[in-house]
């Protein structure tokens, strides 16, 4: 039985979502950073589905070229191409009745997203080589790392499959954004792995002093990230190659300022009372309607609050947008919409400066 490991306030959201979505057979869009659990979710979408008892079926979209992704999701027929000496049945037959998930979608290229978008349409496909349609009952659940919507921007993403697969859209939250659960997770994985790696973990824990370095830690690769540093520590039967391990990372003090910034409240406060006196100044001798306040309001917010993003983040729009949790496209949009001069060298010299890529 799969199970989705913590009870923060983002997991709980979490698990209340795909406990809503399972019985629907609406098409998932699960997104997320690398390594947050993705496939995991999709998994329990399915066993809490109607279709529990028949197949998942899980693609990597990502680890197939094309020309092959394509037989594997729909199968071939004998002679379809040189090696192919009799006929094949693809994923989604397989599936039939069951779940599909399609990890890493966003690789996938147009001409296949075309037929896919068909069996989404139509519950139709037809095999490689071959002319016969055939019909199949699929609940098709979908995963990306990609912003897919700059994809289709860039046209490398077909909007109306976009349309298709985001029906239901479930975000996974990074580790960083649910540490709460680090305590529960690093239990966890000990039970796990001191049995798959036949290992005795009795007198084997964590310190205080690791806990308080995996709080501080920002967490770039996530659930993973934490899963093999455990496994490492179990294996050394010592946690010291791990504690060295990050603290040795390139920016972990930007990693861990950066958990401090986030909790500056007052700051907070600063900002939002620079709005209220913003809108104060647009109306010194009469008094605004609500209309105009909700107006003013969010365009004055949303331009005090991109140049603070900027400010923490010393000037690195990528990392404002996810400081914003909104996609690079639209801050860049913003920042062209409100004028926002990005003085970088300003912002490292009077402000904070929070790395979230270090390879940025």
């Amino acid at each position: 039985m799969v199970e989705i490991i913590g009870s923060s306030e983002p997991i709980h959201r979490l698990k209340e979502l795909i406990k809503q979505v399972a019985d629907t057979g609406l098409s998932v869009l699960i997104t997320g950073e690398s390594g947050v659990g993705k496939e995991l979710v999709a998994r329990s979408l399915h066993q809490q589905s109607p279709r529990s008892n028949q197949n998942f079926i899980k693609v990597n979209c990502a680890a197939l070229p094309n020309e092959l992704l394509e037989s594997e999701l729909f199968g071939y027929e004998r002679g379809a191409f040189t090696g192919a000496s009799e006929a094949k049945p693809g994923k989604f037959e397989l599936a039939d009745g069951g779940t599909i998930f399609l990890d890493e979608i966003g690789d996938m290229s147009i001409t296949l997203q075309a037929k896919l978008l068909q069996v989404l349409q139509d519950s139709v496909f037809c095999r490689v080589g071959g002319i016969k349609d055939k019909k199949v009952n699929v609940w098709v659940v979908c995963a990306t790392n990609h912003d897919l919507e700059a994809d289709i921007q860039k046209g490398t993403f077909r909007e109306d499959l976009f349309y298709r697969i985001n029906i239901i859209r479930i975000e996974v939250p990074p580790l960083r954004d649910r540490k709460e659960d680090i305590p529960e997770l690093v239990e966890y994985f000990f039970k796990k792995y001191s049995k798959a790696l036949n290992r005795d973990v009795s007198k084997l824990s964590i310190s205080d002093e690791l806990y308080d370095i995996f709080m501080r830690y920002y967490w770039p690769g996530n659930v993973r990230e934490l899963e093999n540093y455990i496994q490492k520590i179990i294996v050394m039967g010592s946690e010291e190659v791990v504690k060295q391990e990050i603290l040795a990372k390139k920016d972990f003090n930007n990693y861990a300022r950066s958990t401090v910034v986030q909790k500056d409240f007052s700051r907070e406060e600063d900002l939002i009372d620079s709005v209220i006196d913003g809108i104060q100044d647009e109306f010194p001798e009469s008094f605004p309607s609500l209309k105009q306040v909700k107006k003013l309001a969010q365009s004055k917010a949303e331009r005090i609050f991109i140049e603070e993003a900027l400010r923490r983040t010393g000037g690195n729009k990528r990392d404002a947008a996810l400081l914003l949790k909104i996609s690079y496209k639209a801050i860049l949009y913003k920042i062209k919409e409100y004028g926002i001069e990005n003085n970088k060298e300003e912002y490292l010299k009077n402000g904070i400066s929070v790395k979230i890529h270090p390879d940025n």
